[in-house]
């Protein structure tokens, strides 16, 4: 991955090649703080919780109002980059995460944090589909964008696991407060050097769909609220019948029905149709919907497991996941280099299928195991599989896409993996927490056997899901190697 950034002449930008390294740099520091920003903050909750008095419940929020208004908002982040002009909306979301971070981390109250979490997610939903946009829209298809997509996935997947070990450096040695403050430098650094290397383009003439704005974004927003509120808790109790929890995903159904019709007739959709009329891309949508299940509820129970049932420190914690982000860094290099040779396809089935069989061999994790026999193995061969999966996904999501609709495929692909992410935290947490319930109550089973045999089951059922997403590779990507190509 090196090589690629370091060397701009193997990049040719549409526009004359004007700093086409320089500009995947920035796009791909975006994208890696955005992403990074989804885990960092978990190491944090136990410093935060203290800091500002925060209940059990309430401090679920400090990481579900960031998720809720991120995937929100991301339908309407990817077109506003198609209308009003995507560095200027690229810029628009660094500055606004950055300021969102430096106010988060000055917080002296649960309403203040909370408040800025959730404008870091409104400007990560700017950021994230019009990071992969501009990648779309400056790299032609062929080797240049595949590249190029390369380093995006890598610090699409990578950025996970970067986020434990950078939190819990940052919490053992300053105070949870940086594991915010880190951003503001970053993402003001970005913002500048996007002003400079990223080729300026004004928008295009169009209005937005304001009836599919409130019915997209609601709907999304409801869903992925009911689906934060609906996991199982810890001590068993389901909370899938809750009033809030019907109400919302019940609306988030009937909103998203509403938008699917308005979509359909409009003239200045949110999501124009005819980017569905391509199996291919539903179906890479559909693998990142299965994907993004797998991989928030591996990065969670994974560290759960590892801090709660082998009692490893949140520094621990975060180091043993360097051989994961190493193996995702190569599997893409790989894969880069792969999909010109061998097209999508193999690709997505060698990936699909290596993910399901890692994430088996982390159900066969115990209260006793060791890192090198039972954790090492299972984590590697999971993490190339992701790796491989997450260089084709977007390109065949983004493959034959005219320019003015390459911010609404890029956050119709980011939506699918953050709704995903919910579906994973509510459907893998109900199952983990029932079990590890159902144990608890058993006779002589201890806490950490119970805990254990609650997070295997939930690896078992991820490993599931992500042979759906085999399923899916099987039966609707056809895409040839010359479209990926720009044949």
């Amino acid at each position: 991955m090196t090589t690629t950034l370091s060397a701009p002449g193997t990049i040719r930008d549409r526009t004359g090649g004007r700093h086409p390294g320089l500009a995947l740099l920035v796009i791909a520091t975006a994208q890696l703080m955005v992403v990074l920003d989804s885990t960092i903050v978990n190491v944090a909750l136990p410093h935060i919780q203290t800091a500002l008095r925060f209940s059990g419940s309430g401090l679920e929020w400090v990481v579900n109002g960031y998720a809720l208004a991120f995937g929100g908002l991301l339908l309407l982040g990817g077109r506003a980059g198609d209308l009003l002009g995507r560095r200027r909306m690229f810029v628009a979301g660094l500055l606004l995460f950055s300021a969102a971070s430096l106010a988060g981390g000055l917080a002296t109250s649960q309403a203040w944090l909370l408040a800025a979490r959730a404008v870091q997610g409104a400007g990560g939903a700017i950021v994230a589909p019009t990071a992969l946009a501009l990648i779309a829209t400056t790299f032609r298809e062929g080797p240049p964008r595949n590249r190029a997509m390369g380093v995006y996935a890598a610090m699409s997947v990578a950025g996970g696991a970067a986020g434990l070990l950078a939190g819990g450096l940052l919490v053992t040695y300053a105070s949870w407060r940086w594991v915010l403050f880190v951003n503001v430098p970053i993402g003001i650094a970005a913002a500048l050097a996007a002003l400079i290397v990223l080729p300026a383009a004004a928008g295009r003439p169009g209005r937005f769909d304001l009836p599919g704005i409130i019915t997209g974004t609601g709907g999304v927003t409801a869903l992925v609220y009911g689906l934060a509120n609906a996991a199982t808790s810890l001590d068993g109790t389901s909370h899938w019948g809750d009033a809030k929890v019907v109400a919302a995903l019940t609306a988030g159904a009937g909103l998203l029905a509403a938008f699917a019709f308005i979509e359909a007739r409009s003239r200045h959709a949110l999501l124009p149709v005819r980017l569905l009329r391509s199996r291919d891309r539903v179906g890479a949508n559909l693998m990142m919907l299965g994907v993004g299940t797998a991989v928030f509820g591996m990065f969670f129970f994974l560290t759960l497991f590892v801090q709660d049932v082998w009692g490893y420190s949140a520094l621990r914690a975060g180091v043993a996941f360097l051989p994961l982000t190493a193996a995702v860094l190569v599997a893409s290099a790989a894969a880069t280099r792969l999909v010109s040779r061998t097209g999508a396809r193999p690709l997505l089935l060698a990936g699909a299928v290596a993910s399901a069989a890692g994430l088996y061999w982390l159900s066969r994790l115990s209260a006793h195991g060791s890192y090198a026999g039972g954790l090492l193995g299972p984590t590697l061969l999971t993490a190339a599989g992701l790796g491989l999966l997450f260089v084709p996904l977007p390109l065949v999501a983004l493959a034959g896409v005219g320019e003015a609709d390459s911010g609404a495929a890029a956050s119709l692909l980011n939506t699918g993996r953050q709704v995903g992410g919910s579906i994973g935290l509510a459907v893998l947490g109900t199952v983990a927490w029932t079990v590890v319930s159902d144990s608890a109550h058993a006779a002589g089973t201890a806490r950490t056997a119970a805990l254990a045999a609650g997070f295997d089951r939930a690896f078992l059922v991820a490993a599931g899901i992500a042979l759906l997403t085999l399923v899916a590779a099987v039966a609707m990507i056809r895409v040839r190697r010359a479209d990926l190509d720009g044949g």
